[in-house]
């Protein structure tokens, strides 16, 4: 059985679902408001989960590694 992908956003697209400036969704990772991930290259990503659920006015459970 095949375990599916988590899906990932970049913060451009983060920013187009609150409607907000993509540097907004970085000083929000950098103050701890959402988590994100950074890639190899040094770019940040951010659960789609947890995004949704912020837009739902959900708190986004915690992520157990």
């Amino acid at each position: 059985m095949a375990v599916p992908k988590e899906k990932f956003l970049t913060p451009g697209e983060v920013a187009a679902l609150f409607r907000v400036d993509p540097k907004t969704v970085t000083r929000w990772a950098s103050s701890g408001r959402i988590t994100s991930i950074k890639t190899p290259g040094g770019h940040r990503r951010f659960r789609e989960r947890e995004i949704m659920a912020m837009l739902n006015g959900d708190q986004p459970q915690a992520q157990t590694s």
